[in-house]
């Protein structure tokens, strides 16, 4: 009787070989398509065009220099690994961000394409001069991305400062500082203040703790802890930063004591006043005497007196 083993060992031996190419047909299925979903473009990416999309020679961030007044081009590439189109929307952001220009404000990427997107930046007629920065944000399928944006602005720099405003009261010194340059600032300040008998506040330059954009005002104060209780001061203030920007200003101030000693005090100015006056007008008097007595004619040595005459007319009328 024949046997039938070797039937028995070819079954195993056949759904082990299905088994190894349903395995390996799972294997070789692109990550891709498992991940996406109906209308789910995940895992897209927005850097700049150029260079390749990725690896060493990609740009890290968007360069770009010109003059104040002129147009800077450069393209944004936006890659879709999705199998569903993909649909970004373009703004800038910080400092230069109202300088960019997009030729429509949301752009649809077809499914497993890069699309490189041309932007321009506009740089503004009145722009300072130096370095810039800015972003292209993009968001689309719940994702952001942000692009960076290096901008270098050419022409000369003009370094102006002035301090305004300046206003004393009580323990506390306000001004006012404007930047009327196209450079940023760190101002430096010093304060001096004069009183009737000699100097009461003397400080010396010191950095501020603030950087002044251009165009920008800012109101800062400045306090005077032992301010005088009487005294009348002028507060002068000096502001430096570098390129050679300075300037000055001034302001005035009356220290009183705070009632019931103030009524004494102006009491006391008055007395000093009606006492002043006196004295000036007495002075005055004594000085227009001595005036007259040193201008009158002397009598000659020949011309006596009137009285004398006098005098001897009625003795010889006696005798």
């Amino acid at each position: 009787m024949p046997q039938s083993t070797p039937y028995v060992h070819r079954r195993p031996f056949a759904l082990a070989v299905l088994f190894g190419a349903l395995l390996l047909s799972l294997l070789v299925v692109p990550p891709a398509a498992a991940d996406d979903g109906p209308g789910t473009p995940a895992g897209w990416t927005a850097r700049p065009a150029g260079g390749g999309s990725a690896g060493e020679d990609a740009r890290p961030y968007v360069y770009l220099e010109g003059t104040p007044g002129t147009v800077l081009q450069d393209r944004l590439s936006v890659t879709n690994p999705a199998r569903t189109p993909l649909t970004v929307r373009l703004r800038g952001d910080g400092p230069a961000g109202p300088w960019f220009r997009f030729a429509a404000d949301t752009v649809t990427v077809p499914a497993r394409t890069r699309a490189d997107v041309p932007f321009a930046l506009a740089v503004p007629r009145d722009a300072v001069p130096g370095g810039h920065a800015g972003e292209i944000l993009t968001v689309g399928g719940g994702e952001e991305g942000r692009v960076p944006v290096r901008v270098r602005v050419g022409g000369p720099t003009l370094a102006a400062l002035t301090v305004e405003d300046v206003e004393v009261s009580g323990r506390t010194i306000r001004y006012a500082l404007v930047n009327r340059g196209n450079a940023p600032l760190r101002p430096r300040l010093s304060v001096r203040a004069e009183g009737a008998f000699g100097t009461l506040l003397d400080r010396q330059a010191r950095p501020l703790p603030l950087e002044l954009a251009p165009g920008r005002r800012v109101e800062l104060t400045e306090p005077w802890p032992d301010a005088p209780a009487l005294d009348s001061v002028t507060v002068r203030l000096r502001v430096t930063a570098e390129g050679g920007a300075r300037d000055e200003a001034a302001a005035s101030a009356a220290y009183v004591p705070p009632a019931p000693v103030t009524g004494a005090g102006l009491l006391a100015l008055g007395v000093l006043a009606v006492l002043g006056a006196r004295a000036y007008r007495r002075g005055r008097w004594r000085t227009g005497t001595s005036a007259a007595a040193a201008t009158a004619p002397a009598p000659g040595p020949d011309k006596q007196p009137a009285e004398e005459e006098r005098h001897l007319e009625t003795a010889g009328a006696e005798s």
